[in-house]
């Protein structure tokens, strides 16, 4: 630690759109915390959002155990320090058990319900002013992005998966909204497809490969980690995807963002900025669980949502920007 220095932990979430909605916080943080060194902690899928954050002194890893004996180990990692800040998005009690100045630790609450950035936001008295979420990259990230995307012409960003069957929108009909807005005639005619994913999500390639020619298709399903991927997103002219952490990295990089809900709350979760919206099929969140109450059908509930909806959206949407 270096002397003089402001030290903060914090505590954020396992799941990369939840990560994503609260990372204004530490972009605030970092902007108004004189000499602010970062300890920040959170789970194996959303770490590596955090690995360009400036004043990094560590980023911890935490893997749930059985039993909570990930929060020991945690405890065991940070205990000798003495924080200025503790802010905890987890909720745990670990703030209760380390010499701070002060913490910042989330409540649940019982009203009606928020979006997660203002709930976030709640946590540091901000949800009045609310910090848009942010993702820090550094000038080879940038670089590595922009030696990918070497090209001409506009990009259409797809990411068709989510971490469930319920909220994943049929491949095929992303594979027409590509066709629609890519083709002649089209609000991007002319322009590349860039897929976007995770390494267990190679599947969805094959059916979009053939959209295009070769060279205007760009394939980075997991091929680069989420900061390059990020990084990537702000050279797009548009990003259509299924309700899941590449969506909301994409409205945090500042692309029109258009976001296909099914069985997700967009109440809560809905893509945070004034370029973004949201598109469902004819039936609402609450009708949707009445169906499937505990969402553990194995089934689509987007079925509904028919290419048109999107595609006049997704037009709509880029008239505007």
């Amino acid at each position: 630690m270096t002397l003089g220095s402001f030290p903060i932990l914090f505590i954020t979430a396992t799941r990369i759109g939840d990560a994503v909605l609260s990372s204004g916080l530490l972009h605030r943080l970092a902007q108004e915390v004189p000499n602010a060194r970062f300890t920040i902690v959170a789970g194996p899928a959303a770490a590596p959002l955090f690995q360009d954050v400036p004043g990094l002194d560590q980023l911890i890893v935490l893997r749930k155990t059985k039993g909570g004996g990930h929060w020991f180990r945690l405890w065991q990692q940070v205990r000798k320090t003495h924080w200025g800040l503790i802010v905890d998005l987890r909720g745990s009690a670990l703030s209760n058990l380390l010499r701070r100045k002060r913490r910042a630790v989330y409540r649940r609450g019982g009203g009606s319900p928020v979006h997660k950035v203002i709930e976030s936001a709640a946590v540091l008295q901000l949800e009045a002013d609310p910090p848009a979420p942010y993702i820090f990259t550094s000038a080879e990230t940038e670089l590595a992005a922009r030696d990918l995307l070497a090209g001409t012409g506009p990009i259409l960003a797809l990411a068709p998966s989510a971490n469930w069957v319920g909220k994943t929108w049929p491949l095929e009909r992303f594979s027409q909204v590509a066709i629609q807005l890519l083709g002649d005639g089209g609000p991007l005619a002319g322009g590349r497809l860039m897929v976007l994913g995770g390494p267990e999500d190679v599947n969805v390639v094959p059916a979009l490969r053939d959209v295009l020619p070769r060279g205007r298709f760009i394939d980075l399903v997991g091929k680069v980690d989420l900061l390059v991927s990020y990084a990537a997103l702000k050279q797009a002219a548009l990003f259509v995807g299924n309700d899941s952490g590449l969506m909301h990295l994409a409205a945090a990089a500042g692309v029109p963002t258009l976001g296909l809900f099914g069985p997700s709350d967009d109440r809560l979760y809905a893509p945070w900025g004034p370029k973004t919206r949201v598109v469902r099929g004819p039936r609402e969140f609450e009708q949707i669980v009445s169906v499937d109450p505990g969402f553990q059908q194995a089934l689509c509930h987007m079925m509904d949502l028919p290419v048109a909806t999107v595609v006049a959206a997704a037009t709509a949407l880029l008239a505007e920007d």
